[in-house]
């Protein structure tokens, strides 16, 4: 049991140990109180006090809105393509990725991003196609209405009210409340188109500077700055992508929903190369997408007619194309995944970690139960789920007060002395301290990327332009001076436990001057 469970990484292990808690409770009601007013998980702090309601409505909620996105999926293919086939051919290829697809979807909390990119792959629909101009806007009130129901059902999130999506949405409800219009064709009608432009690329942006100027809020900054640094700019843009759809007749705008999804896919798939986590979304459309590409008579009849086939009627031949095709595709993917898909289910792989185990077991049988242990928050969620302690840090992401916990304990692997760091590990009540050898120790081949870099650099130790030794800092790394057992550091901490990837110590209560 202890094997398999410390196969979970970084969240998941939180949300299984949530999961074991529930079964050890004496009754449910108890279960749910305790989840919703945790105050064994981390030290100091309660967890979902008030906030999370029932857990079970939560759960029941993810698996109906799972069988409702299958479903879409399979609807939305055979309406683009006018043949079930296609559906079918969709929801075999996403179920294939089901498990994973699943998993991310269970623990990702910033799906008002994703509407976010639904909302500017409208908006670029409403651009090639005018005639849907009314139906796009129809959609941008069903977004507000939801960001309005998630604020007050999400107990008043900040969050929500200065994402990008309803910025967008509400500068775009804006420019149609102004009803600017204009003869086409006319002089009068190109300003009016300059004027929208202009309005469209800066009131979203000035909207979301005004709701962040008097709204105050700290959860989402870090998604804002991680994609600041992966485009290398100091403010986020974001290029608007045109993909135009060649269909029979050549004309833009016959099947709107067709560009929609293209556009849509496209910013997805480009986002999903900046961040992996996104490629969980990004695999359903590409499965709609090649499903489509494969039964949809319209392409096999532009084909055709490139082609310049004369021996076959074009219509008849691509009807049998567009059934025959994702038929063969489905039984050759069946003949091909399916015995390779039981074979892994049958399979029981063996997880070897003995020194994760070695230290789980310690814990169990050697710390009190009242112990406070700190670490890296990946750690520190895996002690949760194996051996109920409590911790000082999660590997949770969403919240301020987390985030700051994990920056703090994460000091023990920089340039800070031992009294700085004996300070912020009592400030968390924190009895024992474990340092990772592979956190200490790494040998990262990206200059700068390392934990212990980062670190440094956030301290103000600047990196020597001639080699990785840092400067300014009259104090060694203490996850390595700690290792030596040497005053200062003895004196206020103990070495209790160690093997070759983890070295425990004691936070003393009573310092010890020793020379």
């Amino acid at each position: 049991e202890l094997e398999r469970e410390i196969t979970f990484q970084g969240d998941s292990a939180i949300y299984y140990s949530y999961y074991k808690d529930m079964l050890k409770a004496p009754s449910f009601e108890r279960g749910v109180y305790e989840l919703t007013h945790n105050n064994k998980t981390v030290s100091l702090k309660t967890i979902n006090a008030e906030v999370i309601e029932p857990v079970y409505f939560y759960i029941g909620i993810v698996f109906g809105l799972q069988g409702i996105y299958v479903t879409a999926l399979f609807v939305t293919s055979w309406l683009m393509s006018g043949t079930w086939l296609a559906g079918m051919l969709t929801r075999f290829c996403y179920l294939l990725m089901s498990a994973s697809t699943y998993t991310f979807m269970m623990v990702w909390e910033y799906s008002h991003y994703v509407l976010f990119l639904q909302a500017v792959s409208l908006l670029l629909l409403d651009v090639f196609s005018e005639e849907q101009s009314d139906k796009v806007y129809e959609v941008y009130k069903i977004y507000i209405f939801s960001l309005f129901l998630g604020y007050l059902l999400q107990f008043e999130n900040p969050a929500l009210l200065v994402s990008p999506l309803l910025s967008l949405v509400g500068a775009l409800m804006l420019i149609k409340c102004l009803q600017l219009n204009g003869k086409k064709g006319t002089f009068v009608a190109k300003v009016i188109k300059v004027v929208k432009f202009y309005l469209v690329c800066t009131l979203p942006l000035t909207l979301n500077l005004i709701m962040k100027t008097f709204v105050p809020h700290k959860e989402n900054e870090h998604v804002l700055k991680f994609l600041e640094v992966k485009f290398g700019l100091n403010v986020t843009n974001g290029k608007s992508q045109k993909k135009t759809v060649t269909l029979e007749d050549g004309r833009i705008g016959e099947r709107p929903e067709i560009i929609y999804h293209v556009i849509h896919t496209l910013i997805l798939g480009s986002l999903a190369m900046l961040m992996e986590g996104l490629k969980f979304i990004w695999t359903p459309y590409m499965c709609m997408l090649a499903a489509f590409g494969v039964c949809s008579p319209e392409l096999w009849m532009t084909l055709l007619k490139w082609l310049r086939l004369r021996t076959v009627h074009p219509i008849l031949l691509a009807l049998i194309l567009s059934m025959a095709v994702p038929t063969i595709i489905g039984l050759s993917l069946w003949k091909e995944f399916f015995p390779r898909l039981i074979t892994e289910l049958t399979e029981l792989q063996e997880f070897y970690d003995p020194d994760t185990v070695e230290l789980m077991t310690w814990i169990k049988r050697q710390a009190p139960v009242a112990a406070v242990f700190a670490g890296s928050p990946q750690l520190m969620g895996v002690i949760k789920l194996c051996t109920g302690w409590m911790v000082t840090s999660l590997p949770l992401y969403s919240d301020d007060d987390l985030l700051k916990r994990n920056e703090n304990i994460y000091q023990i692997y920089s340039k800070r002395s031992a009294e700085d760091i004996y300070k912020i590990l009592t400030s968390y009540k924190a009895n024992y301290l474990i340092v990772e050898d592979a956190i200490c120790n790494e040998m990262g081949t990206m200059r700068g990327c390392r934990v212990k870099d980062l670190l440094d650099v956030a301290n103000g130790h600047v990196v020597c332009e001639e080699g990785d030794k840092l400067t300014y800092s009259k104090y060694g790394r203490f996850c390595h001076e700690v290792k030596i057992n040497y005053s200062p550091y003895v004196n206020y901490f103990t070495r209790v436990y160690w093997n070759r990837s983890y070295f425990v110590y004691k936070v003393n209560t009573v310092i010890s001057f020793q020379s």
